[in-house]
């Protein structure tokens, strides 16, 4: 059997700027390119019609045109990750499988499975940094404990990049180490029981004058003013090196919104058991959280009765993005004005967001909900309507998203707002005294 490495794809899909894949295209043998739309993942998908199986098997077609093109072909497997390799293992002989670094607890359990299989068949599994500048202990505070506030951690981090160097792997030099093959057929999505979403994503270019105005106009979710790119970053078909470089120098607030990135990832890392249900700060789980089904549902579907906030989850629903600002504000709606549980608000973002990230999906819901690192006070709680006033004020993105605003068959709200500010604070308030004693 021919002696092969292999490269696994799987939040890093490019051929450019590919940490793992630099490493492996520089190795002895030639190189077999994988992908796995791994079953364990898409067995617990309820949508079939999921965007971002789509928008991965888009990234992979367009990989796969530029392999081609090489005389060479990924190999894209419908399977768990040990069916695959148990494949790959019986068709050649793998001497080295290059990936890079992916931090979540699902993630780890499967690098050490697949680790085992290959060590106990004579091979090895080496893994890359790359969809983070910094990971794991590489910031952390002088005493190596990890940071569990933004702004002290955000210091470490800028003062870090002054060693850091951009510059993306060559991979392109060494592009004639993929193993020549004809080219294999990558399974359709229907043959995996998903329907094609015909959708046009998001573009993977960054805008020099978004960049520059981004401070200025992030907040306001009527005007084009963040990046979506999102998405890009979450299966990796941008380099978080070339956004970086990109950005620095031309906006500081664009720059931290990657390095809250890293601070999420690491404490992903650290902290694991916040991937997993648990609260960052155990007093939170005190919290006597309501049960109201009917409330959850129409927090879901945008019949609130809150404009700002049916407008955030009608524009979820339909285009699987939601803006920043307005995932605030949501949040926080369903947290403290409809005391519900914030892991149920977790859930249905990770249903439903196209740029889904487990570790920045959980820090949000955490941070908005004030059980997690570096979280919003307890007492701080959104007022739809001034947030509405102020970053909405001619009601643009509301009258988009919730055109019946003004006719009868609007809903009334489901919760007074100062009646709600009221018991937020104080069920908020007897759980975290109740955990002094």
């Amino acid at each position: 059997m021919q002696t092969v490495n292999i490269f696994w794809f799987r939040r890093d899909l490019r051929l450019t700027d590919n940490a793992g894949l630099y490493h492996a295209l520089k190795s002895s043998n030639p190189v077999v390119p994988i992908f796995i739309f791994d079953k364990n993942i898409l067995y617990r998908l309820g949508d079939k019609a999921d965007r971002r199986v789509a928008f991965i098997h888009a990234a992979l077609e367009e990989m796969q045109g530029e392999l081609v093109k090489m005389n060479s072909s990924l190999q894209v497997f419908y399977a768990t990750p040990l069916e695959a390799f148990e494949k790959l293992l019986a068709t050649y002989t793998i001497e080295k499988v290059f990936t890079n670094h992916d931090y979540e607890p699902y993630a780890k359990e499967r690098d050490e499975a697949i680790g085992d299989l290959l060590k106990a068949k004579g091979a090895s599994l080496h893994t890359f940094k790359d969809q983070v500048i910094f990971e794991k202990d590489e910031v952390i505070k002088d005493d190596g404990k990890p940071y569990t506030v933004f702004t002290p951690y955000s210091r470490k981090w800028k003062a870090a990049l002054q060693n850091f160097h951009f510059k993306a792997y060559p991979t392109e030099k060494y592009f004639n180490n993929f193993y020549e093959q004809a080219p294999n057929e990558i399974p359709s999505l229907e043959s995996m029981g998903f329907i094609n979403v015909e959708e046009d994503f998001p573009s993977k270019q960054l805008n020099d004058e978004l960049v520059k105005k981004y401070q200025e106009q992030r907040n306001f979710p009527a005007i084009a003013g963040t990046s979506k790119l999102g998405v890009h970053l979450r299966f990796g078909t941008v380099s978080i090196r070339q956004l970086a470089r990109q950005s620095s120098g031309l906006s500081e607030t664009f720059l931290n919104e990657l390095i809250w990135r890293d601070f999420y990832q690491m404490i992903l890392w650290h902290f694991p058991q916040v991937g997993m249900g648990e609260a960052f700060k155990p007093a939170y789980d005190f919290i006597e959280w309501r049960d109201d089904e009917e409330a959850f549902e129409k927090w879901c579907a945008g019949q609130t009765g809150y404009p700002i906030v049916d407008a955030g989850m009608r524009e979820l629903n339909a285009t699987g993005f939601m803006h920043n600002r307005v995932r605030m504000i949501v949040a926080s709606f369903l947290t403290k004005h409809l005391l519900l549980d914030w892991r149920l608000g977790e859930a249905y973002f990770a249903e439903k967001l196209l740029d889904f990230d487990l570790a920045a999906n959980n820090g949000g819901w955490q941070w908005t909900a004030g059980s997690g690192c570096d979280a919003a006070p307890y007492f701080r709680i959104f007022n739809p309507y001034l947030q509405t006033k102020k970053f909405d004020p001619q009601l643009e993105y509301i009258n988009k998203w919730v055109p019946e605003l003004n006719e009868l068959n609007y809903p009334q709200p489901i919760v007074d707002h100062e009646f709600a500010r009221k018991r937020c604070l104080e069920v908020y308030g007897k759980a975290l005294k109740q955990d002094m004693f």
